[in-house]
């Protein structure tokens, strides 16, 4: 290895250290940031789908009562979740484990940013422009995602499983964990589910996915994201299966859009 390229190796490698280090500094700011606040998002966005006042049953409940031939009765307001907490320690440190977790949410652009800034010297000026409006569609894609399972996925589920009884001797009470648990874990898939765009222009960029897979599989594709509805979202009723299955089946015909023809 000549002189220069052993040079070069040792400045890609000093670039790639300060580029964790100012992501774990803009994270540890953020994560402090987030704890601070931590109480007021806990009351008014983490525990606000536990409440039977939160925006998505009130917009169902309008919409049962405007269409009452066409959808079930979706009002419930004596829903409210009964919290308790059996660990000593367990909320100081979800206090902390959710403040990592809403930092690295909100970083999720600072970070692509940061990975494009170290691989973009290597890249040619086409390649550049192409993979920056990427880093730009896949931090908007997981914001819709997280936004959309935040405020549609994750609350008709807790609703539907918070108020299933198996036997009226049986009360339900949610432990922190589980909430928290369930929530971040819904969150963030939804979050990846909506980068299947982002992954189908990788696979066809390196030859591996065409078009004619979609138009292939599009059939088997319907059944199996209906059957992925049913499961998120398990309340029985087709307005409740519909409301989740046409943004999955949305995404299936947007990652078609950025496949090459073949």
């Amino acid at each position: 290895m000549s002189e220069s390229k052993l040079l070069s190796f040792w400045d890609h490698l000093e670039e790639l250290r300060w580029m964790l280090v100012r992501s774990a500094i803009a994270l540890v700011i953020f994560a402090i940031g987030s704890f601070a606040f931590m109480p007021w998002i806990f009351d008014h966005l983490i525990l606000a789908p536990a409440k039977s006042d939160f925006f998505l049953y009130d917009g169902l409940c309008r919409l049962s009562r405007a269409f009452p031939v066409l959808l079930p009765d979706l009002c419930d307001n004596e829903f409210s979740i009964q919290m308790i907490n059996y660990e000593l320690t367990a909320q100081f440190m979800r206090h902390l484990s959710t403040s990592f977790w809403v930092a690295f949410i909100l970083l999720c652009p600072y970070l692509l940013f940061e990975l494009w800034r170290f691989i973009s010297p290597a890249l040619y000026e086409n390649e550049k422009k192409n993979v920056r409006w990427v880093f730009l569609f896949g931090s908007a894609m997981f914001f819709i995602g997280c936004s959309i399972g935040y405020a549609v996925i994750f609350p008709m589920t807790l609703r539907f499983l918070y108020t299933y009884s198996l036997s009226d001797v049986i009360q339900n009470q949610v432990s922190l964990d589980s909430y928290m648990d369930i929530f971040l874990m819904m969150i963030l898939a939804m979050g990846l589910i909506f980068e299947l765009p982002l992954i189908a222009w990788l696979l066809s960029q390196i030859g591996i996915l065409k078009k004619s897979f979609f138009n292939k599989y599009r059939r088997y594709a319907v059944v199996v994201l209906v059957i992925v509805a049913a499961v998120i979202t398990p309340t029985g009723d087709p307005f409740t299966l519909a409301v989740v299955f046409l943004p999955l089946y949305g995404l299936y015909e947007l990652s078609r859009v950025f496949v090459k023809a073949g």
